[in-house]
Order: C-alpha cells, then structure tokens, then sequence
C-alpha cells in the first residue's frame, strides 16, 4: 500500500529527493509537492540576478515541472499549520493534505516589526524574487531622478546587494546614492581582513557606510536610527537576517531556541519521527548553525536517503555539520571576496570561482524547457 509522502518547500535540501522521484515513489510513495511558486530560485545567485548579471531562468528551479514530469502532485499554496496528530496541514487555502512522512524545507523570514507596511519602495531579500522586483523598481526610476537607496543589514547579504545595487546604475548610466547602515558593525561576526576587503571595496565606489547605530523603525522614505536620526531614501532593501517561520511553533511541534524545527542528527522531528525538514527551517538539535546555503545543500544527500529509508524501514544516516565552509562574496564588480577558515583573498579570480560553482550546482538540478518569460 503506499504512503502519502508531501514536500513542503522546493529549497535546497530538497533537490536530490526531487530529482530522484522515480525511486522513492517505487520504495511505495504516493509524492505530493507543496509550495507558494512554480519555481525556488537559487539564493547564492540573487545579488547577481539584482544586478543584471543572471538572468531570473538561470537562477531558478522550476520545481512544478521536475515533480510533475515524474508523475507526482503538485500544490501552488503554503503550509498555514501542522496538526502533527492527525498527521494533516492545513493550506492557506482552506484544503488540507494527509501525510505518512513530510518533509519541510520552506526557508527562511526576514523579520522588521518596525517596518510600516504595504509600502512599495521597501524589499526584502527573502523571498529571493523579491530582488527582481527591487531592479525593476531602480529601473523604472533611476533615468527620472538620482536615487538613494538604502540597505538595511550588515551582513554578508547587506554587502552583497550594496555592490550590486552599484551594478545596476553602472551599466544603466544613471545615478544612484547607496547607504548600507550596517548596525553595530560591518560583518562583525566574520574575519577583520573579509570586512577590511569589503570595507575598501564599497567605500572605493562612495557606498557610504553607517556603523554603530541601529535602526528603529522604517516609515514612508524615512529610516529612523535609534538615536532618532533620520536617514530618507527612495528606496530599502531590508537583509537584517534571517529567522525560519512561525509556523512550527504555532502549530505546537518542538522548536530550538530560535523558533526552527528542531530536529535531531538524522534531520528528524525530535517528537515526531515521520517530520524531517532542512535548510534555514530547521534548528539541529546540539548545534548552532549558520543560516547559509551550504548547510542545505549538505543536508540534500541525507534528508533524501533518510526519506527513503523511512519508507523502506531501514537505518538512518546521520547529518554531521562541517566545521568549516566555503564563502565568496559577490562584490557586483566581477571581483569576489574569497573566505574558508583562515584563507581570505580578493579579485577577479574569486568572483569566476563562484560563478563557475554556483552554475555547476543550477545544471545539476535545473529541468530542461526553462519559459523564458520574465518572471
């Protein structure tokens, strides 16, 4: 008899199990995919799809077509509560789906309650098409008027899109003034010679950058810091870190302490053993990782033999956290900043050792057939 095993999120720790629908489905699976869009975009190329450099086809998963082509379900809608009970989810739509085993990998949020909302000038970096939007915005306005815009965020996100911001008004010929208010401190949690060779980079294109004062709240073209400064702006791109959803907590399943599904080695709900998830989502039981892509793209392998073993009845394999990971900025001016434990370099080299990288893993995972539509 088969099993009703649902996917709920297309993201990266789920692509291997994707792909390789025709077995789990002859394990016995009955496979439906949940997920807001027909397509996951591809978080490591979004600065350069803001740019121009990546067109949005080259940057996307279209996850519709990959389970539909292997005969399994999909569902465009998302996931509003778990009933782990009755082993149901409840959609935004009112339906609900049945599951033996499920599987989440619906990313990440960004939180801002100081952000009035419904404003059109203000963007977050999740979900990743929302910086496709954010160029179109910069497009459609930067030949009437010289632009502020403002990022939001020091991290490695924040820098990443100052850069490419700077991009776009490069090859358009037009005039944009950038300012990353950075918080506390820009990348204060990486080595000082990545923020030294970020630093120099933004500052040698006059990307002003604001450190030491927080931000407090955001309103229509006005960003006020916490020592009531103000700082306008035409527009914002909000990348103040990433927070996984609600929606476990609010459904009563065990979370970690910042409110992700915590799971135990094997990427296994620590309460209810038909309940994997990966990715940003997720909180791994004895450890605390960095939100960054590599994490799902290691747990792929892993949730999708552990998927598969639980249909079978079989042993699980264990998830083991690398210690060290490789990072390499995007700096919007074909030049990377290159980071792995104690090597940090800069230049051309970086950035072509990146695009090679992250082009490698799309063709691995990328349908034939791509539409060629814009969004």
């Amino acid at each position: 008899m088969n099993r009703e095993l649902v996917f709920v999120g297309g993201g990266h720790a789920h692509l291997t199990a994707l792909l390789d629908l025709d077995d789990l489905q002859r394990a016995g699976a009955q496979v439906t995919l949940i997920s807001p869009s027909a397509y996951h975009y591809y978080s490591g190329m979004g600065p350069g799809m803001l740019s121009g450099r990546y067109r949005p086809q080259e940057v996307r998963f279209h996850v519709k077509k990959m389970v539909e082509a292997r005969g399994a379900a999909f569902i465009e809608d998302a996931v509003t509560r778990i009933e782990p009970e009755a082993k149901s989810l409840l959609l935004r739509s009112g339906k609900r789906v049945r599951y033996d085993i499920v599987s989440f990998n619906t990313g990440s949020e960004i939180p801002f309650p100081g952000v009035v909302p419904a404003l059109d000038n203000i963007f977050t970096v999740k979900p990743i098409i929302n910086l496709l939007k954010a160029r179109e915005y910069i497009l459609q306005r930067i030949a009437q008027k010289h632009l502020h815009v403002c990022i939001v965020g020091g991290g490695p996100a924040g820098v990443e899109l100052a850069g490419n911001v700077w991009r776009i008004a490069e090859d358009a010929g037009g005039k944009i003034r950038i300012t990353l208010l950075a918080g506390e401190r820009l990348l204060k949690h990486l080595p000082c010679k990545v923020r030294s060779h970020a630093y120099q980079s933004l500052a040698g294109r006059d990307i002003s950058i604001m450190e030491g004062r927080h931000v407090k709240r955001i309103s229509d073209g006005a960003i006020v810091l916490e020592d009531d400064s103000v700082v306008p702006f035409d527009m914002t791109l909000l990348a103040t870190g990433v927070t996984p959803p609600s929606l476990f907590r609010m459904s009563g399943i065990p979370v970690g302490a910042d409110g992700g599904l915590l799971v135990n080695s094997f990427l296994q709900s620590v309460r209810y053993p038909e309940i994997f998830g990966g990715g940003d989502c997720i909180s791994l039981e004895g450890s605390r990782l960095q939100r960054v892509g590599v994490y799902a793209v290691r747990q792929n392998p892993v949730l999708y033999h552990n998927l598969m073993a639980s249909l079978k009845g079989a042993g699980l394999r264990t998830f083991v956290p690398q210690k060290q990971y490789l990072l390499i900025f995007n700096m919007g001016d074909d030049r990377g900043i290159f980071w792995r434990g104690n090597m940090v370099w800069e230049g051309r080299l970086a950035f072509r050792l990146k695009d090679y990288i992250d082009r490698k893993f799309m063709r691995k995972f990328q349908v034939s057939g791509e539409p060629t539509e814009a969004l």
